[in-house]
This record gives structure tokens, sequence and C-alpha cells, in this order.
């Protein structure tokens, strides 16, 4: 996986532009309404999703398996943002605790057991009564079914990729024990893009209990 990435980034450099996804902006706006500051982004990229975030002024910690793209990250957004470089396999990467955690497009490509250690580590990581959102692959994108079956609901793309689409019953099978408040489908882009393609997401919102 380290590998893939880092040649991904290498060869296609800010291969998704600067635009942010549109989850990334209701999540901003959702954040900004319930009192967030600290944000943790698993996946961090080159940052596109992060700008945002520091733009709204949250202080914005990310976490990134390409040198790369934390490379290319700190050549367009400078220090406003702090990045350990790492896999999410490695979390935790400090003891801070976040008031929100933000994770884009990253579940879907990880095996059930890295998947389950990921929403762990990162709802261990929430302050109480903060936020965790993730944008996940869903069934209903135009993509389920392609390539290689691997299991249930997992595909290998031509490009060696391993997908995990996912249903409101894996939802609730990952995600409910970790106080799941809602999964809505969302398209990316939202915006028309000509052909540029698109698919359909869950953008699954949890919150820590307050205790």
């Amino acid at each position: 996986m380290t590998e893939f990435w880092e040649s991904s980034f290498r060869d296609k450099q800010t291969m998704w532009g600067f635009e942010p996804a549109y989850s990334a902006i209701t999540t901003a706006d959702f954040f900004q309404t319930n009192g967030v500051k600290e944000i943790l982004i698993p996946g961090l990229g080159y940052g596109r999703n992060a700008k945002v975030f520091t733009d709204q002024g949250f202080h914005v910690t990310g976490i990134e398996i390409s040198e790369t793209a934390i490379d290319l990250a700190k050549r367009h957004y400078g220090d406003s943002i702090h990045v350990y470089h790492g896999g999410v396999g490695e979390m935790p990467f400090d003891q801070k605790m976040y008031d929100g955690i933000f994770c884009y497009a990253l579940i879907h490509l990880l095996q059930a057991e890295e998947r389950a250690k990921l929403i762990k580590d990162c709802y261990q990581q929430l302050s109480p009564a903060g936020y965790m959102v993730f944008v996940a692959l869903s069934k209903n994108t135009p993509t389920f079914g392609e390539g290689v079956e691997i299991s249930k609901d997992t595909f290998r793309t031509r490009h060696g990729v391993e997908l995990f689409y996912y249903d409101s019953e894996s939802i609730n099978q990952e995600f409910g024990p970790y106080g799941l408040l809602e999964a809505v489908e969302i398209t990316e882009p939202a915006k028309n893009l000509g052909n540029k393609p698109f698919h359909q997401f869950w953008q699954i919102t949890c919150r820590k209990e307050d205790v």
C-alpha cells in the first residue's frame, strides 16, 4: 500500500486538484456549528480537504503514508497543518484528544481487521462529546462489482487495489458500537464536472459519549 500511494503521488502529483470534496465542506460547517476546534485527518493526502478546515480556523493534524504527498501539502499549504508520516495502522501517533476526526475515502481501502482498528483508534482519540466523520464507498456506486471478488462486497481493481463497499448493514455492524448518529448517501463530486466520474459514498457520523 505504501509503494502504491508513493508512486501515485509521485507520478500524478495533485491528482484530485485543489477543490475540497463536498463532504469536507459540509463536515467543516458541521464541526463549526458544534464547537469543534482540534481536528485529526487520517489519510491527509496533499491536503486538499484540510484547507477548508484551516480556512475556518480549525487546528488540523494529519496522518499520511506518502512522503511525496506530505511534501506537496507543505509546498501548497505551508506549516498550517501538522502531519505525521505513516500509515493509519500505526495509530496513535500522539496522545492528544481531538474534538473532530474527518476521514475521507480511506477506510474502504482497508481489510476488515484494519477497518475495525482504524475506527476504534479514532474513537479512542476523540474527546468526550467529539465527532468523527468517515466517507466510504457505497454499494450503490457505479463501480460496485467491477474487478475480482475477494470476499463479500470486496473487489480487487485492475490496478491491484482492494475496495470494500458499504451498505447500511455493514455500517451498523462496524460503526454501531462507536456512537453512530447517522449515515447518509452522497455523491462526489457534488457538481457535474463533465467527463469526470462520480461515486456514491456514505457520509458516516459518530459521536462519543459525553462522560
